[in-house]
């Protein structure tokens, strides 16, 4: 099982932007330090919700303060960005991090960005297989053109080209031998030897360049995800019956594009589940930590949101949903938080979950969790 942390730079009540995304950084540094898998990180425009726009960047700056650390973005939006640009952007991070990068995308909603960022309402609602297809041949690709609805362009040279084979950093580089700071510290967690959630080739191996997830939270994106072979970023609402539920929809859709089980098999292990970590003493007080911040988080955050063309918006109940992410994730004592993941990873197959830790709101608090998943939590899963 692979364990990460999914940090949303989450602007609480009467917090700075700075201090936000300051939390932001010092947990994937913690996240790194306490053994766990990958730090994910998401991208907002214009809501206190997350206060980090660009996930890509912020993922660059993580690569340069970790060593092993994976980085993924969930993710970044395709409905406001040029697939070519953030393309260029992966490729970038995944040949100078040694593959650490890992790009998550997905449709986003249907917000005032796209107004702002000139994609219109129909960038949303019909354009995203287009930009999907079009980041990925920009990924695989050594030469790339378009001749579609929303992108038409000559073909011009891939640079740089994200399938040339990685330069490993030498051995004690990997083991921290040229850094003058901390203790040398392993992952705690087994890695995937068989790839980290590319899309695959017609023989089903992995394809070259930088692993690619996609959000999916319609039957539509599980369709589009499994036509192209690429592993599904499930969201945080999602209980164990609805995760089911999405992955039979992809091994139809799968097996319907003339793909194999065997392949199916390779590529259920790179699906990612995203949820709530909280870790304590007792399962009262992790509750009563998420209950306390996370309601006026929500409320302040996504009740920010402004629609593209005013049609209507519906928000759950703050602390109703809270309450529903409690019952649902891992929140409560170490051992109940290992039961939750592996009861989920025993029902569904999912074997790695991005988890948000920052769910308390205070800076503190924030480190001390991802610190107790990776010596409390993480040994009890294996």
């Amino acid at each position: 099982m692979r364990v990460g942390a999914f940090l949303l730079s989450a602007q609480f009540p009467g917090q700075s932007h700075g201090e936000a995304l300051e939390r932001t950084v010092l947990a994937s540094v913690e996240a790194e330090r306490a053994g766990l898998d990958a730090v994910w990180l998401a991208e907002h425009h214009f809501v206190p919700y997350g206060v980090c726009p660009n996930a890509a960047t912020l993922a660059a700056l993580l690569l340069g303060r970790t060593r092993r650390i994976g980085v993924g973005t969930a993710v970044s939006v395709l409905s406001t960005s040029h697939p070519v640009a953030l393309g260029e952007q992966a490729a970038l991070l995944h040949l100078t991090s040694g593959g650490r990068f890992t790009l998550g995308v997905g449709r986003g909603g249907p917000w005032i960005d796209l107004e702002v960022f000139g994609g219109g309402v129909d960038a949303f609602e019909n354009g995203f297989p287009e930009r999907l297809d079009l980041l990925l041949r920009w990924l695989r690709g050594s030469r790339v053109g378009a001749d579609g609805p929303q992108f038409a362009f000559p073909e011009v040279a891939v640079v740089p080209q994200a399938t040339e084979p990685l330069r490993r950093p030498g051995l004690g580089s990997w083991l921290g031998l040229d850094a003058s700071s901390g203790p040398v510290r392993f992952p705690r967690q087994r890695q995937d030897v068989e790839g980290l959630g590319e899309e695959l080739t017609a023989t089903g191996r992995p394809a070259a360049g930088p692993p690619v997830v996609v959000a999916c939270t319609s039957p539509g994106g599980v369709r589009l995800a499994a036509e192209r072979g690429l592993p599904m970023l499930l969201g945080m609402h999602s209980g164990d019956e609805d995760k089911l539920r999405m992955l039979e929809l992809y091994r139809t859709a799968w097996l319907a594009a003339g793909r194999g089980e065997e392949q199916l098999r390779r590529v259920n292990r790179q699906h990612v589940a995203a949820g709530v970590a909280q870790v304590d003493d007792r399962d009262s007080a992790a509750r009563a930590t998420l209950l306390n911040a996370m309601p006026g988080w929500f409320e302040y955050g996504l009740g920010a949101h402004r629609t593209v063309d005013g049609r209507e918006r519906k928000m759950r109940d703050p602390r109703q949903y809270t309450e529903l992410l409690c019952d649902l994730h891992a929140v409560g004592t170490p051992r109940q938080c290992a039961d939750r993941l592996l009861a989920t990873a025993e029902r569904t197959g999912i074997r790695r979950f991005a988890l948000l830790a920052e769910g308390s709101g205070d800076h503190e608090a924030t480190l001390h969790n991802i610190a107790r998943l990776g010596s409390e939590v993480l040994p009890q899963l294996s």
